[in-house]
C-alpha cells in the first residue's frame, strides 16, 4: 500500500495527470485487491497527517496519538480539486479523499506532497487512500465521526441493471447516517437530471436526513465549490451545462 513515505519521488515539479491516468469509471462491487483496515482504529493516520500527529512519543518508534479527527470525506474524489480547494477553507479540519482507482488515488497522495512542499505550512490536513466506499465506510470512520460528506458528479450507472452500483441507495444511506455526525452534511451533484432526482427521492425517503434550506445553503461556503471544485464541475460549466443539487442533514437519533 503507498504511503507519504515516497515524498523524495515528487521532485521538483508537482505530478502530471497524464502519468496517472485510468478508466473514468470501475465496477464498485467487484472485489478489490488491496489492503482494507479491520477498523477505524487500525489505519495509521500519522502517515498522511503527520502535523496533526505528536506527543512525547512522537520520534520514538511509536504510534502517536491523533490531536484531530477527520471530519470531511470526499467519496469518489478523482483527483483532488475539491479536497485542495477545501484546505484553505478550514485548514484545521481532516479530511480524505476516498477513490478506488488506483493510479488516480496515488496521483492525489502526490499532488498532497507536493502543495506541502511548495506551500509550507499548507495543505498538511488532506490526503487520499484507495478505498471502496461503497463496502468499507465503516472500516474508517467511527460511529458519528464525519461531519461532511461529499459525492460530487458520481458514475450515472444509466443501465437499470446496473443502478444497485449508485452511491446513493436506501441501504448506502444508513451507513452514512451512522457515520455522520447528527447535523452532519451530505452534499451531492450531478449534470444528469434522471441521477439527481433518484438521490432527490432516496435521501428525501431516508428517515434520518433532512433537505437544507435555501437560506442554509446560500450561507454555507462549501456550496459554491461544489460546482466547480472537481474537473467534472468544470467540465459541465465550460459547455454550459445544467447541474443539480442536493444537499441533505443527517437529523437527530429519535430516541435522543
Amino acid at each position: 500500500m503507498p504511503t507519504f513515505a515516497s515524498a523524495s519521488n515528487v521532485g521538483n515539479t508537482a505530478p502530471r495527470k497524464k502519468h496517472f491516468r485510468q478508466r473514468a469509471h470501475c465496477n464498485p462491487l467487484n472485489d478489490g485487491y488491496y489492503r482494507v483496515p479491520v477498523g477505524p482504529w487500525e489505519t495509521d493516520w500519522s502517515e498522511h497527517y503527520p502535523t496533526f500527529f505528536g506527543g512525547e512519543d512522537a520520534g520514538r518508534g511509536e504510534t502517536a496519538a491523533p490531536k484531530k479527527k477527520i471530519r470531511f470525506a470526499d467519496v469518489g474524489c478523482g483527483f483532488g480539486g475539491m479536497l485542495v480547494r477545501l484546505s484553505g477553507l478550514f485548514p484545521d479540519t481532516l479530511m480524505l479523499g476516498m477513490e478506488i482507482r488506483d493510479k488516480v488515488s496515488e496521483y492525489v497522495r502526490e499532488r498532497c506532497l507536493a502543495l506541502r512542499r511548495d506551500h509550507p505550512g499548507e495543505y498538511e490536513n488532506i490526503s487520499c487512500v484507495r478505498a471502496n466506499a461503497m463496502k468499507n465506510l465503516p472500516q474508517y470512520f467511527e460511529k458519528g465521526q464525519l461531519e461532511k460528506l461529499f459525492f460530487l458528479f458520481p458514475d450515472p450507472h444509466f443501465k437499470t441493471a446496473n443502478h444497485r452500483r449508485r452511491i446513493v441507495t436506501t441501504t448506502l444511506l444508513a451507513e452514512y447516517a451512522y457515520v455522520l455526525a447528527e447535523g452532519g452534511i451530505l452534499y451531492t451533484i450531478t449534470d444528469v437530471e434522471e441521477l439527481g432526482k433518484w438521490m432527490s427521492d432516496h435521501m428525501s425517503a431516508h428517515p434520518m436526513f433532512e433537505r437544507v434550506s435555501e437560506s442554509d445553503l446560500a450561507a454555507d461556503p462549501v456550496v459554491p465549490l461544489l460546482y466547480t471544485g472537481t474537473e467534472e464541475g468544470q467540465k459541465v460549466e465550460r459547455n454550459s451545462g445544467r447541474t443539480f443539487l442536493n444537499v441533505f442533514r443527517r437529523i437527530p437519533n429519535p430516541n435522543h
